[in-house]
């Protein structure tokens, strides 16, 4: 629960605030941007104006249920007047909210699938609770757990348990998942269910891994980002754990290896749709050669 006599002096004034123990992770920002954002003298988030319509009162409410530290609160009510998360967001596609602070706030997906198609995927983990365990029951449980790299892990294991999902995880960060199912090796891509491809990107850690799905969803957990000030794609430089030379590689590989997507789903960083592109494009392919040049160069 936010702590109200921690609020941030900067906050609007109004019932809306979040506390000082804001981690800067950026969760609350992704899902209530123009309402929450970053104070530029101590990276602490706030709120630069109070909701007023319906919308806006749900974009709090779901800055509230992600918030890893619980930071975001309202100075009365404590629960939502109707369900936030999971948060569709087209495409069978939903944020589930509830992050986690052990994977640093950083965001997962349920992506809802025929059985046909190997079921529904979770794309890493929140933290366990019947708030989101509950919802995903109601679309159909989880087929597969499906983990980027052992940062993001978070309670995958007891949705696994609860669900009775198969977890994969790449053999170079298995360490963090030893209850993961089905490994994934080498650098190589696989197919692990229909139209859902594990391309191993050791980088940001040595066991990265992105997951293409139906030809054009991407879940790139932290190997790959959007830059909203730039309006480009980007990788964490100052958040790379094993080998800068080595993502730039593993990004070279995927730019050349003919998977394109025009949905990014990332754990931290801005998501984009290729949609939304400026100028309107059909997907990023484009922006990742770019990337992988900027990348070179550092």
């Amino acid at each position: 629960m936010a702590r109200l006599d921690a609020r941030h002096p900067a906050g609007a004034l109004g019932p809306w605030f979040v506390d000082d123990r804001c981690i800067d992770c950026d969760a609350a920002r992704h899902v209530a941007p123009g309402l929450i954002e970053r104070n530029p003298g101590d990276g602490v988030s706030y709120f630069v104006r109070q909701p007023e319509t319906d919308e806006e009162i749900d974009m709090a409410w779901r800055a509230v249920l992600i918030c890893p530290t619980r930071s975001v609160g309202h100075e009365t009510e404590r629960r939502p007047p109707r369900q936030v998360f999971p948060q569709p967001l087209g495409d069978d596609v939903y944020r589930l909210g509830h992050n986690a602070r052990n994977s640093f706030g950083a965001h997962s997906y349920l992506a809802v699938r025929p059985a046909n198609r190997g079921g529904n995927l979770m794309i890493d983990a929140p933290r366990w609770t019947r708030e989101v365990a509950g919802p995903l029951a109601g679309l159909g449980g989880v087929d597969h757990i499906l983990l980027s790299h052992r940062d993001d892990v978070a309670d995958a294991e007891r949705y696994a348990e609860a669900f009775d999902a198969q977890v994969w995880i790449h053999s170079d960060d298995a360490s963090a998942a030893p209850y993961a199912t089905d490994l994934i090796t080498g650098i190589e891509p696989v197919e692990i269910a229909p139209g859902v491809v594990a391309f191993p990107v050791p980088g940001h850690t040595k066991g990265s891994v992105l997951y293409h799905v139906d030809g054009q969803l991407l879940f790139s957990g932290d190997s790959l980002a959007w830059n909203p000030r730039r309006e480009e794609l980007m990788a964490f430089r100052r958040a790379c754990w094993y080998s800068w030379e080595a993502q730039t590689d593993s990004l070279a590989r995927f730019a050349a290896s003919g998977l394109r997507f025009d949905r990014l789903f990332c754990g931290h960083g801005w998501s984009r749709d290729a949609a939304d592109l400026l100028p309107p494009r059909p997907d990023f392919a484009d922006h990742l050669l770019r990337l992988v040049a900027d990348m070179s160069n550092q």
